[in-house]
């Protein structure tokens, strides 16, 4: 059977770094060389660098349907990956842009792609598709989707805009229709991943992470390999405020979100 990464088995001890426990733990995020964390709601850089790392080869290409401030496709370039990123907000974009330009490359033959465009429409689909057939590719081996945790932040003011679908139902729907637009890029055996958080609203808390994670299973084809709770540090909108979080967990009979979720799907 095919390998999906670059791992020697042979000296499988030699991974000490590559995690494979189902709990992340992981302390201060990654800042070296153009990874900020100055944009409100990125995710760190460790989460793509540990599943390009296990789950795809050099040369490969890995699609971000919501790429934001670039931190996938920075990871691309340090790891000798192809990336594409679409990214709906032009100013977002610009910056992503920016700081993946300044990122070294590892090999000169690798390529990094910003759409600035809507990951659900079929049109973004078709760009994605030229991309790909510029570089002769037809296939994509990881495709990483790291949507807004709903409305717990306000990205923009646009109707178009995950973050402002007007309820939980609408929000599911438009995140499975990034699924769709894309699903039957993703190469047989590889890996889809989605990063979400849930959220709590009207004193009761919104299973975000699992209602996601049924969308994807709607669909024929993939089969659910693991879900992986990563802690969260640091939360911005939390920072300098604990003993407030704290008091106001004891009053409301509810617990702080320090988890949010990678669930990891695999083509059959």
């Amino acid at each position: 059977m095919p390998r999906i990464n670059d791992l020697n088995l042979n000296n499988w001890k030699e991974y000490q770094d590559i995690i494979t426990d189902s709990l992340w733990i992981i302390g201060e995020r990654d800042k070296s060389g153009t990874h900020k964390g100055d944009y409100h709601g990125n995710f760190i850089p460790q989460i793509p660098n540990q599943l390009m790392r296990r789950f795809t080869k050099k040369g490969d290409v890995v699609l971000d349907t919501f790429l934001g401030s670039g931190t996938t496709l920075i990871e691309c370039k340090r790891l000798g990956r192809n990336g594409i990123g679409i990214e709906l907000l032009p100013g977002v974009a610009e910056i992503a842009k920016q700081r993946i330009s300044q990122e070294p490359l590892f090999d000169n033959e690798v390529f990094t792609e910003v759409l600035i465009a809507d990951s659900t429409k079929k049109e973004t689909r078709q760009k994605v598709d030229e991309i790909l057939k510029t570089h002769g590719r037809q296939n994509v081996q990881l495709i990483i989707m790291h949507p807004p945790y709903h409305d717990i932040i306000k990205f923009s003011d646009r109707p178009e805009d995950l973050s402002n679908a007007k309820s939980v139902k609408d929000f599911i729907k438009l995140f499975g229709d990034v699924v769709s637009n894309f699903l039957d890029l993703l190469e047989r055996r590889h890996y889809l991943a989605v990063v979400i958080g849930d959220k709590y609203t009207n004193s009761e808390w919104i299973p975000l992470g699992f209602m996601t994670m049924q969308e994807v299973l709607n669909r024929d084809g993939l089969i659910l390999k693991s879900i992986l709770v990563k802690n969260m540090v640091n939360n911005r909108a939390k920072r300098n405020q604990e003993h407030l979080w704290r008091y106001r967990a004891l009053v409301g009979g509810f617990y702080i979100f320090r988890h949010e979720y990678i669930l990891l799907f695999q083509k059959k």
